[in-house]
């Protein structure tokens, strides 16, 4: 059995005195000795709620040196974090605390009325413990302080194996409830592994870390494998463009990853032209397709900006486009790293070899997950007996074995860095009783890359119009799921099927 390891015990060990994170929140610079130290703490205090192995510890909070002390607390007691999108709205958030069943929610000051109403709900019945990252928001809430009295010492760790639980990370569902993939500790591992190997980090590495950590870019992307490597993370609470151009002049950053409605906002700073970007090793856009003037205002002042691919399923980091292929091979995502599988498969199941040619893109190995929380069915449609996980985006192989995403099988978009599910969507506008018929779908949109557009009809007699329906959405929905255009028809195009022709939409509606 593989076993899996104490990875800030393990760090501490080998390079305690190396700095491990830079606390833009507090100004401080925190040694891998002294993070260990908070993580054990923190274990310890958990551990004093009752939690131990399997147990999930869910935090709705924004970054913080905190929010990482408890992935690392979990990684010691073999609990499970659910990093909880603060970016959802409260019944959003209800359905996956009622899924994934926590005994403890750590949240920060910003989200007290959402805990205030998620506290009387009985699908929260199963949290025994709110702990308060700074003021709690009600009686009985403990204050993270707490943990500091505690012995900087941790449990002794119980046996685990790589193929235990570490995070659950929900990504969008597409038939209402978001699903949660199971991240074990093999699969971090090996992401980091494959990223090391692959991209080039080294302990001199330091990354700006402000994508959030309620996604798997936050955690897996630079973080996880800094620590792997004995790097530094510069923690930040959130996107700043001030903050980043003040890192990236400071000459200490050498790692950047973000999605590219973050790029796009830094280009269009004022400061844009005055800081120099090229001396960073890596530059790095994912999360959603990006626009080509992106690539072109980095590579006109010398910088090797690029795109990745992956998924919450799959690393997220799966390829790697070498610097100087960037401009030759513009888009591409590049070649499988060290430890993944990928290959292309057409309509008819069968393995595309000839490049130039789109097919399904499938992805297999130790980073992929096993599978989603509670739904063995989700499961089985997404991994196959082979073991290769179906992605549902559309790729093609150049001729020198290089990959390009060209497109999305399935009707998700991306606005801004967040999935959107139209099914999930659609099921919220169904439940407005004027509402006959619906459909939602992406959009080009300058700013988010995609919003949402729906076309809906409504039940005769039925009153409403975009304002109200758009406010009715808002109560139910995160916001970059509300869709920005509504248009209202007498009835909506159906296939030969009886199926609502979205294509046809799409086709009048898409721009």
């Amino acid at each position: 059995m593989a076993i899996a390891v104490d990875w800030l015990a393990r760090r501490a060990m080998l390079s305690p005195r190396k700095v491990a994170l830079i606390d833009t929140l507090q100004d401080r610079r925190i040694t891998y000795a002294e993070w260990n130290d908070r993580a054990s703490r923190t274990a310890r205090f958990l551990a004093g709620l009752g939690i131990s192995k399997g147990d999930r510890v869910a935090v709705l909070a924004t970054n913080s040196v905190d929010y990482l002390d408890i992935w690392f607390a979990c990684n010691k007691l073999g609990a499970v974090l659910q990093n909880l999108n603060w970016r959802l709205a409260v019944p959003e958030l209800r359905r996956l605390i009622e899924d994934a069943a926590p005994r403890v929610l750590v949240y920060s000051n910003e989200f007290q009325d959402a805990v205030r109403t998620l506290e009387a709900d009985a699908a929260a019945a199963s949290i025994e413990r709110y702990v308060a990252l700074s003021e709690p928001a009600g009686n009985g809430h403990l204050r993270f302080a707490e943990r500091d009295a505690c012995p900087a010492e941790a449990p002794a760790m119980p046996t685990l194996s790589q193929s235990d639980p570490w995070v659950i990370c929900y990504t969008g569902g597409t038939t209402g409830l978001p699903k949660g993939v199971i991240l074990t500790h093999g699969n971090i591992t090996w992401n980091a592994v494959n990223t090391v190997m692959s991209w080039g980090v080294t302990g001199e590495d330091t990354a700006i870390l402000n994508a959030p950590l309620f996604h798997t870019g936050g955690l897996n992307v630079f973080t996880a494998p800094l620590v792997q490597a004995g790097g530094t993370s510069v923690v930040c609470q959130g996107f700043d463009p001030d903050q980043v151009f003040d890192w990236v002049a400071s000459g200490e950053v050498s790692l950047y990853f973000g999605v590219p409605t973050m790029f796009q906002a830094l280009q269009a700073h004022p400061r844009w032209s005055e800081v120099d970007f090229s001396p960073l090793k890596v530059v790095i856009s994912g999360g959603a397709p990006c626009p080509r003037p992106v690539f072109e205002r980095f590579w006109a002042r010398g910088v090797d900006f690029k795109t990745g691919y992956g998924m919450t399923e799959a690393g997220p980091n799966t390829f790697w486009l070498p610097p100087e292929e960037v401009r030759d091979k513009p888009g591409a995502v590049g070649y499988p790293l060290f430890h993944v599988d990928v290959k292309i498969i057409g309509e008819d199941g069968n393995d595309i070899a000839e490049p130039g040619r789109a097919g399904e893109l499938l992805v297999r190995g130790p980073h992929r997950t096993p599978g989603y929380w509670n739904n063995p069915e989700a499961t089985a449609e997404a991994i196959d007996d082979d073991g290769w996980l179906h992605t549902g985006d559309l790729a093609e192989r150049d001729a020198d074995g290089a990959y390009t995403i060209v497109g999305r099988a399935k009707d998700m978009f991306i606005s801004g860095g967040e999935n959107v599910y139209p099914a999930e969507v659609e099921s919220v506008i169904y439940a407005h009783e004027a509402v006959a018929e619906a459909a939602l779908f992406g959009v080009p949109d300058e700013k988010w890359g995609e919003v949402g557009c729906a076309v809906v009809a409504l039940r005769p007699g039925g009153e409403l119009d975009e304002a109200g329906l758009k406010a009715f959405l808002r109560e139910r929905l995160a916001p970059y799921k509300c869709p920005k255009q509504v248009v209202f028809v007498d009835e909506l195009p159906k296939t030969g099927a009886a199926k609502i022709d979205k294509k046809a939409l799409q086709q009048r509606y898409g721009g």
